[in-house]
């Protein structure tokens, strides 16, 4: 699920004109969408987080939190 989830956001940010970089690519904003469930998948979430900024001081940095199958 949070791969399809994932994909409709891409292609949203697509259709409004926005250019999808690979996340190791300087960026203006990255959205992290996480669906975390364990303490692992919380510290992975942060860590991605943590790098975004550290990649580009000045991005926006999103984190969504989309609903979790069966949770």
């Amino acid at each position: 699920m949070n791969q399809y989830e994932t994909n409709a956001m891409t292609e949203q940010f697509q259709n409004n004109g926005y250019e999808i970089v690979d996340f190791n690519s300087v960026a203006d904003m990255y959205v992290i969408n996480t669906c975390t469930v364990t303490n692992m998948s919380d510290r992975k979430s942060r860590q991605m987080l943590r790098k975004a900024k550290e990649r580009n001081k000045d991005a926006i940095v999103v984190a969504v939190r989309m609903l979790c199958a069966g949770f």
